[in-house]
């Protein structure tokens, strides 16, 4: 027993100071982002700039302004911005950035040029968003042409359903245009459909409208570039019909909107009063009514009722649904599997759940004062269509999470479900995940146990296993780097056996240390009656010779007499002067900033051998922590603090109170998911 607390009070210690290496190395706000405590509102913009898309763009750099002048320095402000811009044939480079000020800068550059024929390479530049944002990311597609790289499709839903994102097209082809000819319209009609699948299999709109009428469809980008929104109710219906679907609304909500998308469609609203309002009432008693292309967008008034809502919808066309707020009510999921062994506990599944299994989901729930103001009643798996509902038993696992055990999981597209209790307004509540899942009795597993370095090739095995009738299966296998990659093209599973393959990726020699690689595995069952893939990333790692981290020594210190009355520390000021070095062998000094200290701080080149430091504060702040990083991600971190004088200065009291901190530490795996 002693040995056990022994090895768990190292352990601590150790995670702390591996968690504060961390801090030191991506900075307060990227750390703070990383621990789940910073808002994570991510928007994201993938931009056709085709020669016909000048009115488009100048659209998008007006959203972008206004989010960022309406947002700036509130709790609704975006914690990062993303842009991919898209052509033919050439995409990207993403551009991810938390200063508003870049994004604009950025997106001011983009000028509409090139193209010629119909086709764009929209879904490379929607992938390239898809691997570089944050999971649970709002993407938004202007694009007023197809995609030529419709093979990419498996590929998007697959990260789509990995990420757990949302994705919205923007489509304004209205025939206009010298590049619209007769045959490029009729493609593009059936095209345009696969814009519309990614949008459902997401949660995101496919949205329809004539360049004139853009500005009035981006109200939606600024709806969901907020804190804190939750999806309430979201449901599609291909081919349309009449039907009534109905609602809980809860007394935390704010900001509701309701999106329909379709043609030819008509729909009566009505509150737990029996209160109405039709589409064709622009400002009705439940709130406004904006049409714009086929989009309908509601927004109930501020006075909503509690309750259960429901709204009616008519059409033999395929329409969509969409109910959604703002609520510190939410709850985050991922489909997990046991795992044994010394420390046995579950661990995320990478794919499709599998098929003719009892399929298990870890759900946490917040509140709006933590996980103890929300009771959940229960959490099912409903499928698209809505026809069919399958609950699962719940064990609550503390701290809001709850291990949700589904016996038989629905076939076909589905959602999760959860309904519950606010505590604290004593209403009942609903929420519904976005992405729509679906299981398969094909399963592909992978698993990467180390970095890739630059200028080597990089083996991975694979394995596919089915439950079903076996045969040749097709492989495929894609990077968002383009790096080169061998893969088989084809491997034979028997019936209800497993078989490994291998692939191979080469990692070019001039790729940078910490460069990260999301590979997408798929494999598809004979007949392509099935398929499932495995999301994996990695990391690219210069083979580490440095383990030591930069050293510090003070060169000077000087100071007034800080005086010993707080209220008069303005006026009295110190300056401390120090060296920092990497050492003989080291990598050199990557970055240099302080914490814990008020102040001014200023150095010299980075690349120099020994780099001069200065920091300059008032008596208001006596402690300065400097935090060096070098290029092989050590971390060393500094204290120095001084003591405020009681009277006339003295030899002790006005030497420094010096402390270093140096720690060591090697990151084999990328801090992807930290800094984007």
């Amino acid at each position: 027993m002693a040995l056990h607390t022994a090895a768990v009070t190292v352990a601590t210690t150790a995670t702390l100071q591996l968690l504060d290496d961390i801090r030191g190395a991506a900075g307060d706000n990227d750390y703070l982002r990383f621990m789940g405590i910073a808002r994570s509102s991510v928007v994201a913009f993938v931009i056709d700039t085709t020669g016909s898309m000048k009115d488009d763009i100048l659209e998008a750099k007006r959203v972008v302004n206004e989010i960022i002048d309406s947002k700036k320095g509130t709790q609704d402000e975006p914690s990062q911005y993303i842009l991919v811009p898209f052509n033919d044939p050439a995409f990207g480079p993403l551009i991810r950035t938390s200063n508003p000020d870049v994004m604009k800068r950025e997106i001011a550059k983009l000028k509409a040029d090139g193209g010629g024929d119909l086709p764009e390479m929209c879904l490379s530049g929607l992938q390239l968003a898809l691997t570089g944002a944050p999971a649970s990311s709002h993407i938004y597609v202007f694009t007023d042409a197809v995609a030529k790289d419709i093979a990419l499709k498996d590929t998007i839903v697959a990260l789509i359903r990995s990420t757990k994102s949302t994705v919205s097209f923007f489509m304004t082809g209205d025939g206009a245009g010298a590049r619209r000819r007769r045959r490029g319209l009729e493609s593009r009609a059936a095209t345009f459909e696969t814009y519309k699948d990614l949008a459902v299999a997401s949660g995101g709109q496919a949205i329809g409208v004539t360049k004139e009428n853009l500005p009035q469809a981006t109200d939606i980008i600024i709806d969901s570039s907020t804190s804190a929104l939750v999806t309430v109710l979201q449901r599609a219906r291909n081919p349309g019909k009449a039907e009534t679907f109905s609602f809980l609304l809860d007394e935390s909500l704010n900001n509701i909107t309701i999106y329909i998308t379709g043609k030819a469609l008509t729909f009566t609203l009505k509150n737990p009063s029996g209160v109405t309002q039709k589409q064709n009432e622009a400002n009705g008693k439940l709130g406004t009514v904006q049409t714009v292309g086929n989009l309908y967008r509601v927004r109930l008034a501020s006075n909503k009722q509690t309750g259960l809502w429901e709204i009616s919808m008519n059409s033999n066309q395929p329409y969509t649904l969409k109910v959604t707020g703002q609520s510190t009510i939410a709850f985050i999921y991922d489909f997990v599997e046991t795992f044994e062994g010394p420390h046995p506990g579950y661990a995320l599944i990478s794919g499709r759940p599998k098929a003719g299994m009892p399929a298990m989901l870890l759900v946490s729930v917040l509140g709006r004062k933590g996980p103890a103001s929300v009771k959940v009643a229960d959490v099912a798996l409903v499928t698209a269509s809505g026809s069919v509902v399958v609950g699962g038993a719940l064990e609550d696992m503390g701290n809001g999470d709850f291990l949700v055990t589904v016996t038989k999981v629905p076939a076909g597209e589905f959602v999760v479900l959860l309904n519950g209790t606010d505590v604290v307004s004593s209403t009942m509540f609903q929420r519904q995940s976005t992405t729509q899942m679906s299981i398969s009795k094909v399963t592909i597993k992978a698993v990467v146990d180390r970095s890739m370095e630059p200028g080597k090739a990089f083996s991975l095995p694979f394995t596919v296993m089915t439950d079903a009738t076996g045969g040749t299966y097709k492989i495929s296998a894609r990077n968002d780097r383009d790096f080169k990659m061998n893969v088989p093209s084809s491997i034979t599973v028997a019936t209800g056996g497993n078989t490994t393959g291998e692939l191979t990726i080469t990692v070019p020699a001039n790729t940078p240390s910490g460069t990260d690689v999301t590979l997408t595995i798929e494999a598809v069952a004979p007949g392509a009656v099935d398929s499932n893939y495995a999301v994996l990333r990695l990391s690219v790692v210069t083979k580490v010779t440095d383990f030591t981290p930069p050293q510090c020594e003070v060169v000077s210190f000087s100071s007034d007499d800080c005086p010993a009355d707080p209220a008069a520390c303005s006026s009295a000021f110190w300056q401390l002067s120090a060296n920092l070095t990497d050492g003989v062998n080291g990598t050199g000094i990557a970055s240099l900033t302080h914490r814990q200290g008020v102040g001014s701080l200023t150095h010299t080149d980075l690349n120099q051998t020994v780099v001069a430091a200065a920091f300059n504060a008032s008596c208001c702040s006596l402690t300065v922590e400097l935090v060096a990083v070098d290029k092989a991600m050590n971390v060393g971190t500094c204290l120095f603090s001084i003591v405020r004088n009681a009277g006339p200065p003295s030899l002790a009291l006005s030497l420094p109170l010096w402390l270093c901190l140096l720690v060591s530490a090697r990151f084999t795996t990328s801090l992807r998911d930290l800094l984007i």
